[in-house]
C-alpha cells in the first residue's frame, strides 16, 4: 500500500519580515499598492493567514511605522552619541528627521497613519505618541545640552522643541507630497536659517521679533 504524501507545513516567516516586505511595497508601488492579499503573495501567506496576525490593515500599517521607527531610532541614537558640536549633531538630527525625497516610504506612510487616527483607539494613539515622544525627548536633550555649553542661547528646550518639530514636520509634509519650491535641499536650508536666527548666542529678543519668532 503507498503511504499518503505527508502535508508540508510552510511556517509563517517572521514578523520582520513581513512589516519590511510592506514597507518594501510602499516604497516601490506606494500605499495604494499594498494589499493584504497581495502581501501576503510577497511573502508566502494568505491573506486570512496575515489578517490573523495583524487583525486589520490599520494595524499592518502601525506595525510598519513601529518597525522603521524603531531602526530610524537605533541610527538617531548613534548619530546623537557621535563626538562634535551640539550644532553639528542637531543638524545631523534634523537631516534624519526630514524626508529622503518625494514619496519618502516612512513619511508617506506616517501620513497615512496619522490620516487613520482620527478613528483609532486609545491605545493605537498611545502607540503614536511613543513614537512622537521618542523624537521628543531626543531633542529636548540636545537643546538642553546646547544651552548649558553655551553654543545655543538660552531657551525652553521642551518649548522650542516642540516648535521646531512642528516646522520640520510641516516642511516634511510639503516634501513628501512634492510641492514645488519645497525640495529637500531647500528644506534643510531654510532650518539652518531659522537655527541660525533664532538659536545663536548673540541673537537677542528684538531679532526674534523681526524673525516672527517671539517668545521661543
Amino acid at each position: 500500500m503507498t503511504p499518503a504524501p505527508r502535508r508540508t507545513h510552510h511556517a509563517a516567516p517572521p514578523r520582520e519580515d513581513v512589516l519590511a516586505a510592506a514597507m518594501a511595497t510602499i516604497a516601490e508601488r506606494g500605499l495604494d499598492g499594498l494589499t493584504m492579499a497581495g502581501l501576503g503573495r510577497e511573502v508566502g501567506m494568505s491573506s486570512g493567514h496575515l489578517l490573523y496576525y495583524f487583525r486589520t490593515k490599520d494595524e499592518l500599517l502601525l506595525q510598519t511605522l513601529e518597525w522603521s521607527e524603531n531602526r530610524l531610532g537605533a541610527e538617531r541614537r548613534a548619530l546623537l552619541a557621535e563626538p562634535g558640536t551640539t550644532r553639528e549633531r542637531l543638524d545631523a538630527y534634523i537631516d534624519l528627521y526630514l524626508p529622503a525625497g518625494h514619496r519618502d516610504p516612512h513619511w508617506t506612510l506616517w501620513l497615512e497613519v496619522w490620516g487613520r487616527s482620527q478613528n483609532a483607539d486609545d491605545e493605537a494613539r498611545a502607540r503614536q505618541a511613543a513614537i512622537e515622544g521618542a523624537w521628543h525627548r531626543d531633542l529636548v536633550a540636545l537643546l538642553a545640552e546646547g544651552v548649558s555649553r553655551g553654543e545655543f542661547r538660552a531657551v525652553d528646550a521642551d518649548r522650542f522643541a516642540t516648535r521646531l518639530r512642528a516646522l520640520l514636520d510641516g516642511f516634511s509634509v510639503h516634501v513628501t507630497v512634492g510641492i514645488p519650491g519645497t525640495g529637500r535641499e531647500q528644506v534643510l536650508a531654510q532650518a539652518a536659517e531659522f537655527l541660525d536666527e533664532t538659536l545663536s548666542p548673540g541673537m537677542g529678543a528684538g531679532h526674534e521679533g523681526a524673525a516672527g519668532v517671539n517668545s521661543i
